[in-house]
């Protein structure tokens, strides 16, 4: 993504709530990734208000409006193939064998960004409802001179009181 193309939003657990500063974090994105426990598909409609959404569902996902979504995608970031699962204990393929780079997931609430093998993890975080005192966050996708990288967006949020 070489020249400044704008980057592809990640974003997960959004349990039904999806907080404006989640909406302003995105705008700009060129498309956007919902890694599951989307809770409502006005979620997805507001979302596809800022760019095209690629969604899959969640655990929490088993309303009928779901069932047209898929439990895993293919994602095309610039040539980077990423595989998007909700959870990732349920990954039941070789990642570098299928010929992905790597891994989008949600689930635990936990933002999550490590290169395992040479395969790029990525967990943006939930953004929605905060769960304990882990942090409402998404992430944002970047090709810059044909590598790819993540940025972890923190939502400003009040933090919980004690």
């Amino acid at each position: 993504m070489s020249g400044g193309e704008a980057p592809i939003g990640v974003i997960s657990d959004t349990h039904g709530l999806l907080r404006d500063e989640a909406l302003a974090a995105l705008q700009g994105c060129r498309s956007i990734v919902h890694a599951g426990d989307i809770g409502g598909p006005e979620i997805l409609d507001r979302l596809g208000e800022i760019a095209p959404v690629t969604a899959i569902r969640g655990n929490v996902d088993t309303a009928p409006w779901c069932a047209e979504l898929p439990e895993t995608a293919v994602v095309d970031v610039s040539g980077h193939l990423l595989y998007l699962i909700h959870n990732l204990n349920e990954l039941d393929l070789d990642l570098a064998t299928a010929g992905f780079e790597g891994v989008i997931f949600g689930h635990t609430h936990r933002p999550h960004l490590e290169v395992i093998d040479g395969l790029f993890h990525l967990n943006p975080g939930s953004a929605g409802p905060r769960r304990f005192d882990l942090p409402c966050a998404l992430a944002l996708l970047r090709v810059d001179n044909g590598v790819l990288s993540a940025e972890r967006i923190d939502l400003d949020l009040p933090k919980p009181r004690s």
